[in-house]
């Protein structure tokens, strides 16, 4: 779900990568938590929309998640042209609080907000709040000192 595009922002962005076998979760935050991208992909078309995010956005640095296919991705970035830096953050439950940051961001309406939440079915795959949630984790590391 491509959000309205800022073609220029006046600071980098990191673009969160959450990489799949079959779907990939893309997100781009500038360095103030802004969202300003969020989309989820077929892993196949992956490497394209990076570069198409690319040509719009600023992008200074990939951030993705460091389990399941994560090396292989990360060699992928890597032989795009002129390939930002990518950085591996920690992944683990970034799953489950996804879950819980979709009901944050798409609250239920109707019959479905009577429902606790862990008898709701998400709509839609998550693995683009799983990128948002990487950029954080990213961020949260870079200011805790």
């Amino acid at each position: 779900m491509p959000l309205s595009p800022v073609r220029v922002l006046s600071q980098p962005a990191i673009l969160g990568f959450d990489p799949g076998r079959q779907k990939c979760g893309l997100a781009i935050m500038g360095l103030d938590r802004v969202l300003r991208h969020q989309e989820v992909v077929q892993a196949e078309s992956a490497l394209d929309t990076i570069q198409t995010l690319r040509q719009q956005y600023p992008i200074s640095i990939i951030v993705m998640g460091n389990q399941t296919t994560a090396k292989t991705w990360k060699t992928k970035i890597e032989t795009l042209p002129d390939s930002p830096r990518v950085m591996l953050v920690d992944e683990r439950y970034s799953t489950l609080e996804a879950r819980d940051r979709y009901w944050q961001m798409y609250p239920p309406k109707g019959v479905g907000r009577l429902l606790p939440q862990s008898l709701r079915k998400i709509p839609r795959p998550i693995d683009d709040i799983v990128a948002i949630l990487l950029i954080e984790r990213y961020l949260n590391r870079l200011t805790a000192n």
